[in-house]
Formats: C-alpha cells, sequence, structure tokens
C-alpha cells in the first residue's frame, strides 16, 4: 500500500527534525526553560503544538466521521477553554515565573499541598502521555507491521531521540517547524475535500440535517456526541487548563508577560481552526468510505486515500509531530515539577534531567499498552486530578482569603467527586456531566466555604499572588 516515496516523505521530514532537536544543552535553565526567551511566534507555534496531538485529533476525526459537521462543536471547546485561560491566569502565570505550577500551591499553601498538587498532576501527565503513545501506534500500524509492544516502543524511542539532548530549547525548535508544516498539511486536506466533493453540500446526503454544520445548535445531537458531553468538555477545559503543567511551562519560558497573553490568545483560535480542518475533512471521508472497521483511524485512512505519494509520507510524518510535540512537551514540564517540587536543591544536573525524561517515556509506554483502550475515554478521565486543583489555583491568584484549609478541602472533594462519577456513572453513563456541571462548583463552594470558616492566620497579610 505505500510506496517508497512515501517513506522517503516521512524520512525527509524526520531527517529535519533530528538536525533541529539533537542540538545539546548544557544548562539547567536552558534545558528547561529555554532561558526564558522565547518570543511570540515560537510561543505561539509551541502552545499550538503542545495541544495539538495525535490522541485529541484521531478522536475528533474520529467523531467528524461519525457525527458529522457537528462534531465542529469538539474544537469549540479549546477556542473557549483557552481564551478562558488567556483572560484568568496567562498574565498571572507569567508574573509567578517560577520553574513548575505546583509551586503556586506551595508558596500559597504550604509545601505538603504542593507536593500533592505536583503528584496529582504528574499522574495526569503519565496519563496523558499514555494515550499519545497508543495514538501514534495505532497510526503507523499499518506502515510496520509488528506487534503494539514492539512498534510502540520504537515510536517512542524516536520520540525521545529527537528531544532529549536540548529539553525545552529542543522541543520549541521542533515546535515551530512542525506547526509550520502542520498549519500547511491540514487546511489543505479539508480543501482537496471541499474540491473533490463540491462543498459542504455534499454532506447533506450523508449526514441529517441535525448533524450539518449549519444546523441551529439547539438541534445539535447523536448517539456517539450528544449535547450534553460537549458542553461538559467546555467547562472541565476551562477548570483543567488553567493548571495544566505544559502550558505553564511554556508560559515561563516566554520573554515576557505581553509575548505570554498574546501567545495564549493565538494559539486558542489556531487549535480550534486546525483542529475543526480535521473534523470537517473526516466527515467528507465517509462519503466513500462509509464502513470503517475502526472509526479511531479516519484521519490516516484518509491521508491514505487522498494523499499522492510521497505527500501521504509528509501526512503521516504531521500526524508523528502532532505526536512527538505534544510528548516532549509534557515530559519537559514533568521534569520541571519534579526538580521544582520534590528535589529544589538537587537536579541540577542536566545529565540527572535526561534521566527522569527517559524514564517518565518508559513510564508512557508501558501505560500505553497496559492501560488505554479507547482514546477519547482514558483522555478525558485523566483530567480528573487537574480539576480537582482549579479553586486552589484560581483563588491562589486573585482571592487573598483562601486559606490552606479551604484548598485542601476543595481538592479533596474534586477527587473524591470525579473518581465516584466514573465508578458510578462510567463512560455509558455520562460521568461527565454530572464530574463538570455538578463537580465544579462543589470543588469552589467547598473551598469558599472552608476558607471563612477556617481562615489562615495572617490572610491579611498574604495577598493573592496576582496583585
Amino acid at each position: 500500500m505505500y510506496h517508497w516515496l512515501d517513506w522517503f516523505g516521512f524520512g525527509v521530514m524526520m531527517a529535519i527534525l533530528a538536525v533541529i532537536g539533537l542540538r545539546r544543552s548544557q544548562k539547567s535553565e536552558e534545558y528547561l526553560l529555554a532561558n526564558r526567551q522565547v518570543g511570540l511566534f515560537a510561543l505561539t507555534a509551541t502552545l499550538v503544538m503542545t495541544e495539538f496531538n495525535t490522541s485529541t485529533l484521531l478522536a475528533f476525526s474520529s467523531l467528524g466521521y461519525r457525527a458529522g459537521p457537528m462534531a465542529i462543536g469538539l474544537p469549540l471547546v479549546f477556542l473557549i477553554g483557552l481564551a478562558w485561560y488567556t483572560m484568568t491566569v496567562a498574565r498571572s502565570w507569567k508574573r509567578f515565573n517560577r520553574l513548575s505550577v505546583a509551586e503556586l500551591f506551595t508558596e500559597r499553601y504550604g509545601c505538603a499541598l504542593g507536593r500533592l498538587a505536583s503528584f496529582l498532576l504528574v499522574v495526569a501527565m503519565l496519563g496523558f502521555s499514555a494515550t499519545y503513545v497508543k495514538s501514534l501506534t495505532l497510526i503507523f500500524a499499518p506502515w510496520f507491521g509488528i506487534n503494539a509492544w514492539a512498534l510502540s516502543l520504537l515510536l517512542t524511542a524516536l520520540v525521545l531521540l529527537m528531544t532529549i539532548m536540548g529539553g525545552l530549547k529542543s522541543v520549541v525548535r521542533t515546535d515551530v517547524i512542525s506547526f509550520i508544516v502542520t498549519l500547511i498539511m491540514l487546511p489543505s486536506l479539508l480543501l482537496l475535500a471541499l474540491g473533490k466533493y463540491g462543498g459542504l453540500s455534499a454532506l447533506q446526503g450523508i449526514f441529517p440535517a441535525d448533524q450539518l454544520v449549519f444546523a441551529p445548535v439547539a438541534q445539535w445531537n447523536h448517539p456517539a456526541l450528544p449535547f450534553w458531553f460537549v458542553t461538559s468538555l467546555i467547562v472541565l477545559t476551562c477548570f483543567t487548563y488553567i493548571c495544566s503543567p505544559w502550558y505553564g511551562q511554556k508560559i515561563f519560558a516566554a520573554r515576557n508577560e505581553r509575548i505570554a497573553f498574546t501567545g495564549v490568545g493565538l494559539a486558542s483560535l489556531l487549535i480550534f481552526l486546525l483542529y475543526g480542518c480535521a473534523v470537517l475533512a473526516a466527515a467528507f471521508f465517509k462519503i466513500d468510505h462509509p464502513a470503517l472497521a475502526n472509526v479511531q483511524v479516519a484521519l490516516p485512512e484518509m491521508m491514505g486515500a487522498w494523499l499522492p505519494v510521497f505527500w501521504r509520507g509528509i501526512g503521516y510524518a504531521v500526524l508523528f509531530m502532532a505526536a512527538m510535540t505534544t510528548l516532549t512537551g509534557v515530559w519537559s514540564a514533568m521534569v520541571a515539577m519534579i526538580k521544582a517540587d520534590f528535589f529544589p536543591a538537587g537536579l541540577d544536573s542536566v545529565q540527572m534531567q535526561r534521566l527522569f525524561t527517559g524514564l517518565f517515556a518508559v513510564m508512557s509506554w508501558l501505560g500505553a499498552n497496559l492501560l488505554v483502550d479507547n482514546i477519547l475515554n482514558r483522555l478525558i478521565l485523566a483530567n480528573i486530578p487537574i480539576a480537582a486543583l482549579s479553586f486552589a489555583l484560581l483563588a491562589g491568584f486573585h482571592w487573598k482569603r483562601a486559606s490552606a484549609t479551604g484548598a485542601w478541602v476543595s481538592v479533596i472533594v474534586g477527587v473524591v467527586w470525579g473518581t465516584g462519577c466514573f465508578i458510578h456513572f462510567g463512560d455509558a453513563g455520562g460521568y461527565t456531566w454530572y464530574w463538570a456541571i455538578y463537580g465544579i462548583p462543589f470543588i469552589f463552594i467547598s473551598g469558599i466555604v472552608s476558607s471563612l470558616l477556617w481562615p489562615d492566620a495572617a490572610w491579611k497579610q498574604q495577598p493573592a499572588l496576582s496583585s
């Protein structure tokens, strides 16, 4: 099925990334924070590519294939969620300007909560990483024809090789190249579909009227994508991304506050557009491929069917880069957190930081093969510990009366409620609705009430950190 020119196109992109990514960083500040000198274009590119990952890409495009253009509501989740991030915490994180987002909890509420926050975030990121490795394995399974364990090990090792020597500086460099290529490839794929089938009107014979992008939002409904599901994801994204360690680390690396604020705002729009292109293209793919055996691979199947030789290899390279840029960003953020929150006086050696990066890569590979079945479901589940930190984070920046007791209570309520919803309702029972619509208010109410009932003794002398 795959021509040698496809391999050549893929190999050209890998060679370019290797030349850029294998440059060595000698100092810890450079390895973990790119010397805090990332400019606007580079920051926007790395933020886009950190979020633009194969797990979400495969999940969203599969729902575009199944539910039609109404699945454009899924990319809307990131447009709204990252716009909320821009307005509420982008400037605050840059003013804070530490090494790890968990340091906020340490400085505001004490070392114990800071380490708990760091632990919860690392656990969540390991879950995310496992889904990214799993999605990458699904994409390249037809290319290599080897078992999943061996293929995922090979791909994980290749991703690790690209950036382990240079750390965040290499991550940003490879993100910029990946961003440029992705910005060309995915819109081109949608334009190819529009030209091939004559515009959106071609979808009217494939999807019911209430699943078309121009249908009233109130009519949108599909068993695979009910309206309540999209609504719950919007709420969860707003209150999880604000605590995102991989975004926080990139904000700390920005040259200044204005660049941090503008970069996140631009990224929110570009992420929406890129995912939107994938969703709509996948809807068109159903016209002449109406019965895919595995809808999770609708996008790579589409690239294989539509793109000419050589460009098909470039297309698969884009999918590889989407996973690579997110994986390396997450691994880098985890290493920064381990150093800042557990070994503040140590782990200064770049060699040790590389060792931890390799350790997290191995754990991601194991998780992909042992824990991940449905990519989107596991990706959402990994957000439970992050959502639990939402009150403590926002109050830490913006409410000086937030107390350590209030923060602890809110985190416990968040973890227990989110886990309980999953155990009781499960994926099939729509646990995300109960987790988001009831859980987020419970987290904030419990934190506010507990802070007022059990205030810190010196709260008047402890202004909010965004002041």
